[in-house]
């Protein structure tokens, strides 16, 4: 069973859809037969847009509504988050561009250390006030995952690694794709969002039933 998963750093949901997804997981008796598959998707957070402002201005900005709702919405978040025990931070998030980390983990995949530096991406991100844009940060995580900077770094100088998370995200485009995480068991049993645990269970249950 192949489970595809469409997702950005920058996405509060994505960690927290991550999460209950792994709780589900656990339960699935079937789970030594799952093959997780990271996908890149960037929303649109770039450094310039995103500069000078907080969380909050940049969340009112997006979506054009007021500095206190756009507060009071985040702050929900992370009550939702500390649910499944993760800490977010919004007083420490610093939004930037995505497609450093996402080239990163593409390179990972090839190394069989996604799923860690994708933990490590968003920990760093969400709980730890880390700049996601920050190539040192990056590659230190990248390095600590037990990766080869050396062949990492001419990797993302040749622009192979752009140019496989620009595929992946033609492939959200042409699934229509328009929001994050998405989850891709199969390719045809397809959840939206950050489920509680049983909804995913029991999409996980039901897309191997149909395969048998």
């Amino acid at each position: 069973m192949i489970i595809e998963i469409w997702s950005d750093f920058v996405c509060p949901f994505c960690y927290m859809g991550k999460r209950k997804f792994e709780m589900a997981l656990d339960k699935f008796e079937h789970k030594d037969e799952v093959e997780v598959v990271y996908r890149s998707f960037e929303l649109n957070m770039s450094g310039e847009s995103v500069k000078g402002k907080d969380i909050h201005q940049v969340i009112a900005d997006k979506y054009h509504i007021s500095y206190e709702d756009a507060r009071n919405n985040n702050d929900m978040i992370v009550k939702a988050a500390a649910e499944v025990g993760l800490h977010y931070r919004f007083d420490l998030l610093k939004p930037n561009s995505t497609l450093l980390a996402h080239e990163i983990v593409q390179y990972a995949k090839s190394k069989r250390k996604a799923n860690e530096l994708v933990n490590s991406f968003l920990r760093g991100y969400f709980e730890e006030g880390m700049d996601i844009g920050d190539r040192d940060a990056l590659l230190k995580l990248a390095e600590e995952a037990g990766m080869d900077i050396a062949d990492l770094t001419m990797q993302l100088e040749g622009g192979q690694l752009k140019s496989a998370v620009k595929k992946e995200e033609d492939m959200a485009q042409r699934l229509n794709i328009n929001a994050v995480p998405y989850f891709l068991i199969n390719d045809w049993y397809a959840v939206s969002g950050a489920q509680n645990p049983d909804t995913f269970l029991h999409a996980l249950q039901e897309a191997y039933e149909s395969e048998k």
